[in-house]
């Protein structure tokens, strides 16, 4: 057995290596932090991570630099984020989308959703069921009713924005739960879907409510006869949820977004940011600045109850891509 001397220099090393990486997590951050947005700029996500940002770096006391990473359906900026260090960083304002249903559908992405965990959520985005303006129903009881009507050549469709989307697994698991028979037109991007729902070349979709939806609505230029919120949207007290319709059971959906970062990111990390987003949070003038892109500012979150609310989301996205044999292309 070695002397006790010939161990000294490594345990002295190792400690002094265990003191530094403490002494780091309690003095987090010390230097600018990137929150990482996985879609391009402009869109939804990147308008809500860059009202965030000022936010968080009020609370941090650092600059928070909102970067874009886009391609793969988000996929290649959420593995940027798990190939840096998990040290708090890099952080990403997380989708479903890229967290979830991209590795469902994606060959290309080569991660787990429990790669990832949930920090904190900031917004809710809930889903509208949205037909366009010329088609003959107004209640999700009339477009049923409508859809059993027709088959063949003569059968609805709805539109999403591509396999795997949260716009094609809402929309299967409402054709599961009412039995109907629909066509699914995949497109390459939301605006182009949007587009032609406008324009009536497709009879329905799911469109989350920010963006340019809720003006669009507003105008006529298509019809909700749904929304998949627990209640009733604010701006649109007059569109029942779909669970009111009775003809489908807990169809709440949700493209919520969120603070979210590495698994292996430290506890002490993680508690800082958490509690900087949950202070954030509880700030009229930042509730104001998410509402105005359209979407719900989400209520503070304790941890447990996040990591909770991640597991079950993952779980639910996942047995609808089963039930319809969904498969990495």
């Amino acid at each position: 057995m070695r002397p006790f001397r010939n161990w000294l220099p490594l345990l002295l090393l190792v400690s002094t290596a265990l003191c530094s990486t403490a002494q780091a997590q309690q003095t987090y951050p010390t230097r600018p932090i990137t929150l990482l947005v996985p879609f391009p700029a402009g869109g939804q996500a990147d308008a809500l991570a860059r009202a965030t940002a000022p936010a968080l770096q009020k609370e941090l006391g650092q600059p928070v630099i909102v970067e874009n990473t886009a391609g793969v359906g988000g996929a290649l900026g959420a593995q940027r984020v798990l190939n840096l260090p998990a040290d708090g960083y890099t952080l990403m304002f997380g989708t479903p989308i890229e967290l979830i249903q991209t590795p469902m559908a994606v060959a290309g992405a080569k991660y787990q959703p429990d790669a990832f965990r949930m920090v904190a959520p900031v917004v809710s985005t809930y889903l509208m069921m949205v037909v366009r303006s010329e088609l003959p129903v107004n209640s999700v009881a009339e477009f049923v009713a409508l859809a059993r009507s027709r088959s063949g050549a003569a059968g609805l469709n709805y539109g999403s924005v591509g396999r795997g989307s949260a716009y094609h697994l809402v929309a299967e698991r409402f054709a599961q739960d009412t039995g109907v028979k629909m066509v699914h037109v995949p497109y390459r991007g939301a605006q182009q879907m949007i587009t032609d729902l406008a324009g009536g070349q497709i009879d329905m979709g799911f469109l989350a409510m920010g963006g340019p939806v809720p003006g669009l609505l507003q105008s006529g230029k298509f019809k909700a006869i749904g929304y998949t919120g627990t209640t009733r949207h604010p701006a649109f007290p007059n569109v029942a949820t779909l669970n009111e319709s009775k003809l489908v059971k807990d169809f709440n959906f949700d493209l919520w977004g969120a603070v979210v970062a590495n698994r292996n990111l430290p506890e002490a990390v993680v508690a800082k940011v958490h509690a900087a987003v949950n202070t954030a949070l509880r700030q009229p003038q930042f509730r104001k600045s998410l509402e105005a892109t359209g979407v719900i500012p989400a209520e503070p979150m304790a941890l447990p109850k996040a990591a909770a609310f991640y597991a079950s989301e993952i779980t639910r996205y996942q047995r609808v891509g089963q039930s319809i044999d969904l498969q990495p292309e």
